[in-house]
């Protein structure tokens, strides 16, 4: 199969920076007549998480850049991004050339107040799911102020349980379901163009206060670390029989997206049974 794209310039591509210009998404709402008011663009990490081949990561740019959407988030990557990524990224060079890497997915969804997994693995546990048009819609009522994270599992295997738990919901794409795996650049495709295509509705902003941010999912975090520390020491939670306690509580506060207040007022609470328990 023929790659688009060219491999020697793809091989350049992957020596030095791109001298392109940063993706300008708000322009290019402009030049084709869409509103540009309703979310940044710019505000939405596409995270994949332990991706084995590098024509995958190159695709998704691909898909991405068709969709105005820029930010590529590389979770503990098992491939090299050279020639191979930037052939199949076919001229998305500049969202290759300005990826982030992290060791983990709760680093790299750390700063984010909503993460969306795409995910057709069966759970013993299930999570709050949405459609795409679902997700689209929910990431436009949050408006401009929270950072969004889509991730992507491993190609054969997924995201684990732990890294679901990181996430406030679940995105299945319908697809036939005697053969309902799609590849990634297709699941990122079908979801950054629900997102586009919403993106152009004519719809009045609903952003929240400076009062009701998100809280970020490193706060989220620091949340269930305190939660789970006190219900040790009130024997709530018995740690050598822990059962499926703590990620019922994750499951429960997640789909409430709690704001940065409001995890404020529930560690504060903490603290008042931790000071009223040692006096």
């Amino acid at each position: 199969m023929s790659l688009s794209g060219g491999v020697n310039k793809g091989a350049q591509s992957s020596k030095q920076p791109s001298t392109k210009p940063e993706l300008d998404t708000l322009a290019v709402c402009r030049a084709y007549g869409y509103p540009s008011r309703t979310m940044d663009l710019a505000n939405i990490d596409i995270v994949m998480v332990g991706t084995t081949h590098p024509g995958n990561i190159g695709a998704a740019a691909r898909a991405m850049h068709n969709m105005s959407v820029s930010s590529l988030v590389l979770v503990d990557p098992k491939c090299p991004i050279g020639e191979i990524a930037y052939a199949r990224a076919s001229g998305a060079n500049a969202i290759l050339d300005n990826r982030r890497t992290t060791a983990n997915l709760q680093e790299a969804v750390g700063e984010c107040g909503l993460v969306i997994a795409s995910s057709t693995r069966v759970r013993s546990l299930p999570w709050p799911e949405m459609t795409p048009q679902q997700t689209a819609e929910r990431i436009r009522d949050l408006g401009t102020q929270t950072r969004v994270a889509l991730v992507f599992g491993r190609e054969h295997s997924g995201l684990t349980n732990a890294e679901l738990q990181l996430c406030n919901y679940m995105v299945n794409i319908p697809a036939n379901p005697e053969f309902s795996s799609l590849n990634l650049a297709a699941a990122i495709q079908v979801l950054c163009y629900e997102i586009y295509k919403i993106n152009a509705d004519p719809v009045e902003d609903r952003q929240l206060s400076s009062q009701e941010c998100a809280a970020t999912s490193h706060a989220i975090e620091g949340y269930f670390q305190h939660l789970e520390q006190v219900l040790t020491s009130t024997q709530f939670l018995d740690s050598e029989n822990p059962g499926l306690l703590m990620q019922r509580l994750r499951r429960l506060y997640q789909r409430l997206e709690l704001t940065q207040s409001e995890v404020n007022i529930l560690r504060g609470i903490l603290s008042s049974v931790e000071k009223y328990k040692s006096g």
